[in-house]
């Protein structure tokens, strides 16, 4: 049985896979991908963990929410959902202002404020700051951007923000979005994993999204990541119809971000290049031993 508190949904044991994915970005093309995938798995959707910023850049804000509400589980609430769930002035995302990011998220933004309806606002307001569940004998957190403040970047390079981000949990997993690049980094016992995101790409040059797996055996957990097809083309042209920022259409199609302004340098110098993430075993014995 689940119990929340604290502006923390407590999830019990988890005895069974989990999916874990972000972004959803108001692709609805990848989000219903990404629910036939899991449904195809066997994940039901009370194991589907969603790291948040389900609106963002793409064309169908209302109808994605509406997939996410039925089919996507539990979610934490991201700077987006803070940003829609309390009639924000912007996105809450961390861009500098006047950035290049700042200056494209003005028009998306104000596309999904106009579009989304109450239910939709309320469901983001009442998702829960931070996410909790044992899987395979080990505990897991889920978080957006970090446990310090919901809109902090993190990338694979940042292996100092990665270990004072565990450092402000017991965890033996952490769970974490908002940098929209799927990896997995090791501080210390303790694990820190990004599923990437479904609704773009990675910057990596292929137009696929991103999404995890957590199945738990005898011994702790096996993580897995995994790419999402879908109709990327088709994301694009309604994005195109309805006028919204062409460098984030021809990402969708390129597999390559617009600008790289919130990546630290050495992640800036990894675009293009394919993300390679073999699948890997936590065990539950270096848990209890740390």
């Amino acid at each position: 049985m689940a119990d929340s508190g604290a502006d923390v949904l407590d999830l019990g044991r988890m005895d069974s896979p989990v999916l874990v994915y972000g972004g959803p970005y108001s692709n609805l093309q990848a989000t219903v991908a990404l629910f036939d995938a899991a449904d195809a798995m066997g994940i039901p959707p009370e194991h589907r963990i969603n790291t948040g910023d389900i609106v963002a850049y793409c064309g169908a804000p209302e109808a994605t929410s509406q997939a996410v509400m039925a089919r996507g589980g539990p979610v934490v609430r991201g700077n987006c959902e803070e940003s829609f769930g309390n009639d924000a002035e912007d996105c809450g995302c961390g861009f500098a202002e006047g950035s290049a990011c700042d200056l494209l998220a003005r028009g998306w933004f104000a596309h999904a404020m106009a579009e989304l309806s109450a239910p939709a606002r309320h469901f983001m307001a009442a998702c829960p700051g931070e996410i909790r569940f044992r899987i395979g004998g080990l505990s897991v957190s889920a978080t957006h951007g970090g446990f310090s403040a919901v809109n902090r970047f993190i990338f694979p390079s940042d292996h100092a923000a990665i270990a004072d981000e565990c450092a402000l949990t017991r965890s033996d997993i952490v769970l974490a979005g908002h940098s929209g690049v799927p990896f997995a980094a090791p501080s210390g016992a303790q694990w820190w994993l990004n599923a990437g995101v479904v609704g773009m790409p990675a910057n990596d040059g292929d137009p696929r999204g991103h999404f995890l797996t957590l199945t738990p055996d005898a011994d702790g957990v096996m993580v897995r990541f995994h790419r999402l097809d879908h109709d990327s083309d088709a994301a694009a042209a309604e994005m195109r119809r309805l006028g919204l920022a062409e460098d984030y259409a021809r990402a969708l199609e390129t597999g390559l971000w617009p600008n790289m302004d919130v990546m630290p340098a050495a992640d800036r110098a990894q675009a293009g290049k394919p993300i390679l993430i073999d699948g890997f075993h936590i065990p539950r014995a270096a848990a209890q031993a740390a």
